[in-house]
Formats: structure tokens, C-alpha cells, sequence
């Protein structure tokens, strides 16, 4: 009885299913966050009758053969990448990327993270850094006395002084693409690191060599789509239920069985 186990690997690929898209409903406020999806295969074929061969009994070709599957298992969760809507903020250090690319920033371990948060601080030093504190590369620093702050769509930052009309350039920041920005790993705050299916971060200009720009004053919402995700939702329940009674229908299958005289 091969059913047991069968609807058990359902009921786990709908229960994976389920918490990927708890966490997308979770983030729905997340700046700049992508919405995951759970990916699954079927396993292994059990060959009772290739297809192909001859039957031994009447010489004819088997059009079909018999295959037997065992179950499903989980492969993926992929991040649906797709542009957030823009929130004006009218933040002087909110930055939204309009397109692709991402931010670069300096964790404490020295190691090199990206993020499309643009929601940036300034440190008591001036320094500009992200929500959590990290430095975002290059690094810019705001003099004390400066009125207020300018960025352009390249990423130019000006800062305005009271005594000067023209705003003095201070630092520009740059965009970083990958090859493969889903082979990208997260570690949470929406931050991210690179891995070999990502491939070397691209550092360009923004507006360059296919890289977004930025828009002050805005912030990326999430790109999680509530309705599809309670859809999905109500048919991974519908999946775990339907697994759950192959189980109950097998047990009856066995009990019956068992009670043959």
C-alpha cells in the first residue's frame, strides 16, 4: 500500500507551500520585498511495464507501459521578481530603485550586502547608512551644516548650504546587478549576500547598463499580490485535505484487509 506514503509527501508539499506563503502575506508592508513561490517535482517511477518493450505473451509492442509515481518533493522557492509600486515618502534620504538593481552596504562582518530598502539614515558622524546601521558603498557623508540634501536619478548626492546657492556634489551612489539575481541569498532584514548561482555583482551607474534609477523622496512597497495569495492559499488547504483523505481511504483499505478470515 504505496498510498501512505504518497499522500504523506502531499501533505508535506502542501504544508511547505502553505508557510511560503504565510511569510509572503507577513511582508506585505516589507520595503521592497519579493514575493516567494514554492516550486515541487514528482519523485521517482516504479517501471512495471516500460513502455516500448514487447509483451511477453502476445509479442505486441507496449504503446504506454505501466509507471507507477511515488510521490512529489519540493525543488525551489523562488522569488518572483517584479517591480513594488512607489510610496512617496518626501524623505531627503528615501530612495526608491525604479527598475533593477541593488543597493550596496557594509555588514559588520566586512562581508558585502545589497538591498533594495532605500529607506537610509544619517549616523551622528553624517555617514549614510541603511535602517539597520550598515554603510551603504560608497560612502557619502553629509556635513553638519547642510540645509538640506538633493539626489538625482544617477544617484548624485548634493548637499545645500545656507551661505551657497549652488549645491556641492558630495558623493554619488551605484547600482550592483547579477546574472542570476534569484541565485541570491537572504539572510534576513532584507538583506541579501551573493552565492556562485548569482554570479559577480555587476557595479554600474544607475540608469546603466540596464540598472533602474532612483527616485527620492519615494520608497518600494512589496510585490506581494494578497488576492493571489489567498487563492493560492485556499488551494494548498484544498491539496492538504485531499492528501490527508487518501490516507484515511488507505487505512480503510488496509483495515479491511486485515480483518479477511
Amino acid at each position: 500500500m504505496r498510498a501512505l506514503k504518497i499522500a504523506a509527501t502531499g501533505m508535506s508539499a502542501q504544508q511547505m507551500r502553505v508557510e511560503v506563503i504565510s511569510n509572503n502575506l507577513s511582508n506585505m508592508s516589507t520595503t521592497g520585498y519579493n514575493a516567494r513561490r514554492a516550486e515541487f517535482a514528482d519523485l521517482h517511477y516504479q517501471q512495471y511495464a516500460r513502455a516500448g518493450s514487447v509483451n511477453a505473451s502476445t509479442g505486441a509492442v507496449l504503446p504506454t507501459g505501466v509507471q507507477l509515481g511515488l510521490g512529489v518533493r519540493p525543488t525551489a522557492v523562488s522569488v518572483h521578481l517584479s517591480q513594488g509600486a512607489l510610496s512617496a515618502t518626501n524623505g531627503d534620504l528615501d530612495l526608491a530603485i525604479e527598475g533593477s538593481g541593488y543597493l550596496e552596504v557594509t555588514l559588520p562582518s566586512g562581508q558585502t550586502g545589497y538591498t533594495r530598502d532605500g529607506g537610509l539614515k544619517r549616523t551622528a558622524e553624517g555617514l549614510i547608512v541603511s535602517s539597520d546601521g550598515h554603510a551603504v558603498s560608497p560612502e557619502i557623508v553629509i556635513p553638519a551644516d547642510a540645509q538640506s540634501i538633493s539626489i538625482n536619478a544617477d544617484g548624485e548626492v548634493f548637499a545645500y548650504f545656507a551661505d551657497a546657492p549652488a549645491g556641492q556634489l558630495l558623493g554619488q551612489f551605484s547600482l550592483v546587478g547579477f546574472t542570476n539575481a534569484k541565485g541570491l541569498e537572504a539572510i534576513g532584514s532584507n538583506l541579501f549576500v551573493e552565492t556562485e548561482a548569482s554570479g559577480p555583482p555587476l557595479v554600474s551607474t544607475a540608469g546603466q547598463d540596464g540598472l533602474g534609477t532612483l527616485r527620492q523622496g519615494y520608497l518600494e512597497d512589496s510585490s506581494v499580490d494578497a488576492v493571489r495569495e489567498i487563492t493560492e492559499l485556499i488551494e494548498a488547504q484544498r491539496g492538504y485535505e485531499l492528501n490527508a483523505k487518501v490516507i484515511t481511504a488507505a487505512d480503510q483499505m488496509l483495515g479491511a484487509t486485515t480483518q479477511v478470515r
